[in-house]
């Protein structure tokens, strides 16, 4: 099996931050490539640094076994043609969808006839034929991302790199993308590596995967293998979807208040003291338009940021200045009229508090 990209030893510092530390990483051509991971595990960065968008502080990266990093900028353009990106929110030329989606076939030289078929054929495909003619400022979100993915797939790209490509797109529209990049996928070969924390699409669409936790790469396999027997990170990040950690002191009443920092205070049934590791199960927290008048002694205010499908019920990721995931059924979910940006209080009980 080909190696398409080699990363060795890769290490990103912003300043005084450090985003990455020392990963390394092997994908096959014709692999479709997970990395996941919470917000700001490094994620993007590593995305960033495989595409030769930005450079690392030291590491090297090889595309098809050739030294992509220590090269000259003309040779790393050879390569970043080869790549097609799309970002978490889409950035589009002022021109219309046309002009947008043709724009990497005419810097390529692609004859007229050529352009108009591959415009076509990923317009079709993407689900956004007879928007030829529309301004890219006219466009809704999950349009505008869909015409992202098609920019990025006209040319044919050797890889295909997705960083949280459908986070802030209603269900619909992030159902489209899903099917056209396991499409393409499935259909044309294309190896592809996707950046996200949504678990659903790592278990659809991804064959393999890694890990990443607060820059280093924690765990790497099959994604069959990954999720037969998580590890403990894995379980926490993945199956109950709210890990923080924090500081806890006993009150008087005999419960914890526990400082997991952005404002947050979370009280807690728990004797623990100091430093400690809170898990709130998705299934756990109540969601409502307005405040609840109950027993329960946690009450956080947010907004609605991704909405995620998940057979018959409603996974809703919140940002409540810290991301919060839960689960509600559909019909719930229905009756309330949710939809992303949608102001919610999330409830959950002191005793549904997991302190470890």
């Amino acid at each position: 099996m080909t190696h398409l990209i080699e990363a060795s030893h890769l290490r990103k510092e912003y300043g005084l931050t450090k985003a990455l530390e020392d990963v390394s990483l092997c994908v096959n051509s014709g692999d479709f490539f997970a990395v996941i991971g919470p917000s700001g595990s490094g994620k993007s960065t590593l995305l960033r640094l495989i595409g030769l968008i930005e450079p690392p502080s030291s590491g090297k990266i090889a595309f098809r076994g050739e030294d992509a990093v220590s090269v000259s900028e003309e040779e790393r353009l050879k390569f970043r043609r080869e790549i097609g990106t799309v970002f978490q929110d889409a950035t589009l030329f002022n021109m219309t969808v046309y002009e947008n989606v043709a724009y990497a076939l005419k810097i390529r030289k692609k004859t007229q006839f050529e352009i108009e078929r591959r415009v076509k054929e990923v317009l079709d495909a993407v689900g956004l034929a007879g928007f030829e003619s529309r301004r890219a400022s006219s466009l809704s979100g999950g349009e505008s991302q869909r015409v992202s993915l098609a920019q990025a797939l006209v040319y044919a790209p050797a890889l295909l790199l997705l960083d949280e490509p459908t986070t802030n797109l209603d269900p619909r529209n992030a159902a489209i993308i899903e099917n056209v990049v396991s499409k393409m996928h499935h259909e044309q070969g294309t190896t592809a590596i996707m950046a996200t924390h949504n678990i659903q699409q790592v278990q659809s669409l991804a064959s393999e995967g890694a890990i990443l936790h607060e820059g280093r790469l924690i765990e790497r396999g099959r994604i069959s293998e990954l999720f037969r027997s998580p590890s403990a990170f894995l379980s926490n990040f993945a199956l109950i979807g709210n890990v923080f950690t924090g500081v806890s002191e006993i009150g008087a009443d005999g419960l914890a208040t526990i400082d997991v920092g952005a404002s947050w205070k979370i009280e807690a049934t728990t004797s623990k003291k100091g430093k400690v590791t809170v898990l709130i199960r998705p299934e756990d927290v109540i969601v409502s338009k307005e405040p609840l008048q109950s027993s329960a002694r946690n009450i956080l205010k947010g907004r609605v940021a991704e909405i995620l499908r998940d057979g018959q019920k409603i996974r809703i990721r919140v940002n409540a200045e810290k991301e919060f995931l839960v689960t509600m059924t559909t019909r719930s979910f229905e009756e309330m009229k949710l939809e992303l940006g949608s102001l919610v209080f999330l409830t959950f009980k002191a005793s549904s508090v997991n302190v470890i």
